[in-house]
């Protein structure tokens, strides 16, 4: 049997894995109802815009205006900001594994997410994840996104990895399936401790100290501004 190499690197999704998803659904069922919105315009308006949002090709002033201040509201966009980002949280516990690996295994983290700049600038400046991951390869920086296979292979040019040297950590099936595709392993993230035993597996042992408790499963979507 051919010996696995070494993982030197990790590639990872940030909604569903290291924070909740940022403004999924979910996240816009919320909005729409603590704001009194019609949720199937809003929801209709959303889907007309939000991939060139991600892809940094419409600005947040724009899509809120596509999507929310098309007229005249008694609330502020600030407010509406506000109510945005505070969707977001983080499940500490993905985050303490991910630092061990990284400290313990001198492992480069390189993020590959789908999301707008607005939304990708607040949850890397919030919850710190410049200081976890090396390299961000999100969709709003380098205008393609996740299922793009383009976006995998640019992230392997810029951390100047080999796939099979990669692990790439994502709740979303169909792109662990693209990333396996070229050569890397991959690991369909459902909660902590089975992407844990999954990380072992492949030779990246964590320091313990009670990790093996489950985190929440988030729905599945790579914190897409639709789900």
């Amino acid at each position: 049997m051919k010996r696995a190499l070494p993982v030197t690197t990790l590639f990872l999704d940030v909604g569903g894995v290291l924070l909740t998803n940022g403004w999924d659904h979910l996240a816009r069922k919320r909005a729409a109802r603590n704001f009194n919105l019609n949720w199937a315009e809003m929801d209709e308006r959303h889907r007309l815009v939000f991939e060139t949002h991600e892809e940094g090709k419409l600005t947040f002033q724009e899509y809120l205006g596509w999507v929310v201040f098309y007229e005249k509201r008694r609330f502020t966009r600030d407010q509406f900001r506000d109510f945005m980002f505070a969707q977001s949280k983080p499940y500490p516990r993905m985050v303490e594994l991910i630092t061990q690996l990284k400290q313990r295994h001198r492992l480069k983290i390189v993020v590959v997410s789908n999301e707008s700049r607005a939304v990708n600038a607040h949850r890397i400046r919030t919850f710190k994840l410049d200081q976890l991951a090396d390299t961000f390869i999100s969709s709003c920086f380098v205008r393609m996104r996740k299922p793009d296979v383009d976006i995998f292979r640019l992230a392997l040019d810029l951390s100047q990895t080999p796939a099979e040297h990669v692990v790439f950590i994502d709740n979303t099936a169909m792109f662990v399936k693209i990333a396996e595709g070229l050569g890397m392993r991959g690991i369909v993230h459902n909660d902590l401790r089975s992407t844990s035993a999954k990380l072992t597996s492949f030779g990246l042992q964590s320091d313990g100290g009670g990790l093996q408790e489950i985190e929440p499963t988030t729905q599945a979507g790579d914190n897409r501004m639709t789900a």
